[in-house]
């Protein structure tokens, strides 16, 4: 069984400060360790908090996108990630090749799951969608496959699935976690290189650990933009919403679209949930447009833009005089 799971933390006592306090770091988890056990093995070695999203099995191996700081905060997001595996399967029976990339060819698409008895979600029937089942190679009974698919699917299932529809029954032998969302193998670090790059940092040296820690924002590539004001966005740190005299330039959404706000340098602000979509309203005009749901940066990186007497509950309106 594999799906993607709740965000587990553990806290660490800060000791190897982060650019930016948060980031990511994709680990090459291997078979035999939690997830969680990964995560806190990556916590202890950087000294901060950290989170996992997207839950693999302790025999599962892969990509497994660890939070640090106040990235946990991302967990909502990636963990809607589409995911691609690599899966052995085995057969009880061997199958003519043809039947085989048949059935792969049925299972594209939408199916009904239904969770495993032992998994930590309810059982409620579910659909999820197979965007793409390639078969790689068979070999007697054993069939190797990548599939792409949405989050939250169970590969154990889909292949029990599989052996049921070619009539001989199946099961999961082996997988691979070789893609999340934008993440694949060639971001993936193992966690000796990570113990490496700790101890190189720890001896003054941090070109490797900095390498391996991905910003914030390139876990939402696919994201609309807003770009704001320099005067707005001290305000939104504080958890003001912004408004369209904030705006410089945005892309299109829709309402309650989930949107990435910027600085003008392109620096990541944070999240926040579209108010009207971007076709009803116009940068520089008056009215709110998105809420803050997601705050990184820190407040303070900005100066104030409004006035120190009033409550900035709309970001973007015209700055304090003298």
């Amino acid at each position: 069984m594999t799906t993607t799971g709740d965000c587990e933390k553990a806290e660490k006592k800060p000791a190897m400060p982060l650019r930016h306090g948060a980031g990511i770091i994709v680990i090459d988890k291997p078979r035999g360790p939690s997830s969680h056990q990964v995560a806190a093995w990556v916590g202890t070695m950087l000294g901060c908090p950290v989170g996992h999203a997207g839950t693999l099995d302790p025999q599962v191996s892969g990509i497994l996108l660890v939070m640090l700081g106040n990235a946990v905060r991302l967990a909502p997001l990636l963990l809607k990630h589409d995911k691609e595996y690599i899966c052995l399967m085995r057969l009880h029976k061997e199958v003519d090749r043809q039947r085989i990339d048949a059935m792969a060819e049925e299972f594209s698409g939408r199916i009904y799951q239904r969770p495993p008895r032992r998994s930590a979600v309810k059982r409620l029937l579910r659909i999820r969608t197979i965007k793409k089942l390639e078969i790689l190679d068979v070999q007697g009974r054993l069939v190797l496959f990548k599939v792409e698919c949405d989050a939250g699917t169970y590969i154990r299932s889909l292949c029990h699935h599989m052996g049921l529809a070619l009539g001989t029954g199946a099961h999961m032998q082996e997988l691979r976690r070789t893609r999340s969302g934008a993440f694949d193998e060639q971001c993936m670090h193992t966690l000796h290189a990570l113990q490496d790059a700790c101890c190189a940092a720890a001896a003054g040296d941090r070109v490797a650990l900095d390498s391996m820690i991905v910003s914030v924002d390139a876990a939402v590539p696919d994201l609309p933009a807003v770009t704001v004001r320099d005067t707005a966005i001290d305000a939104l740190c504080h958890g003001a919403a912004l408004a369209g005299v904030g705006v410089i330039d945005c892309d299109e959404f829709r309402k309650d679209q989930i949107v990435a706000v910027l600085s003008q340098k392109r620096e990541f602000i944070g999240l926040g949930k579209s108010l009207a979509p971007s076709a009803a309203w116009k940068p520089g005009t008056p009215g709110l447009v998105v809420a803050m749901t997601t705050v990184f940066m820190a407040p303070g990186t900005y100066p104030r833009g409004w006035k120190k007497h009033s409550r900035p509950e709309q970001a973007g309106s015209a700055p304090a005089k003298g």
